[in-house]
């Protein structure tokens, strides 16, 4: 069984089509990543490139089979055969993306805004030595320490809940300046 991510609009539809819900197997006659297939992506932050309103969109885990086409841009996949096997509460998504950056240090994140940045859309994705990040009311921040190259602490928040809002905190949650 192969995993991938995938998002869509609410009721799982993509660019138009309605897909099955969860469970149920979606069948397609081709897969090539430039014209048709049900398309995904090994990197769960790639899901950001197709689907960046992150309120608005909703992230998925998903079995891949049939014919499989991969793109040399970007870890999209095109297949045949797509399943929603799950969908991933916000804080959860980001949680795979950080997760997927620990396993694959060298790769460039397309979510990942440097060692500061403060949360767009709903969300911001932050790594680095000593990482900070910001948001309002409600926004997630995550976040990843590293050192020598390799992700050794992950961290996810909600401002205004776990950490302060509109001030920038560190990956244990401590207000920069009071760490």
């Amino acid at each position: 069984m192969r995993l991938a991510y995938k998002a869509f609009e609410p009721g799982f539809v993509c660019r138009g089509v309605a897909f099955k819900p969860i469970g149920e197997k979606n069948v397609t006659p081709e897969a090539n990543c430039v014209k048709n297939g049900w398309h995904c992506a090994e990197d769960p932050a790639d899901c950001l490139r197709y689907y960046p309103d992150f309120r608005g969109s909703v992230y998925c885990i998903v079995e891949i089979g049939g014919d499989v086409d991969e793109d040399a841009v970007d870890s999209k996949i095109a297949c045949t055969e797509l399943t929603i096997k799950r969908v991933l509460e916000p804080a959860d998504y980001l949680l795979h993306i950080l997760l997927y950056m620990a396993k694959n240090p060298g790769k460039v994140c397309f979510a990942d805004k440097g060692n500061r940045a403060e949360a767009r859309s709903g969300y911001v994705v932050v790594r680095g030595q000593r990482p900070y990040a910001k948001g309002k009311e409600g926004d997630l921040l995550a976040m990843a320490r590293e050192e020598n190259g390799e992700i050794v602490q992950i961290a996810v928040y909600r401002a205004g809940m776990d950490v302060p809002a509109d001030v920038y905190v560190d990956i244990d949650g401590n207000e920069e300046g009071k760490e």
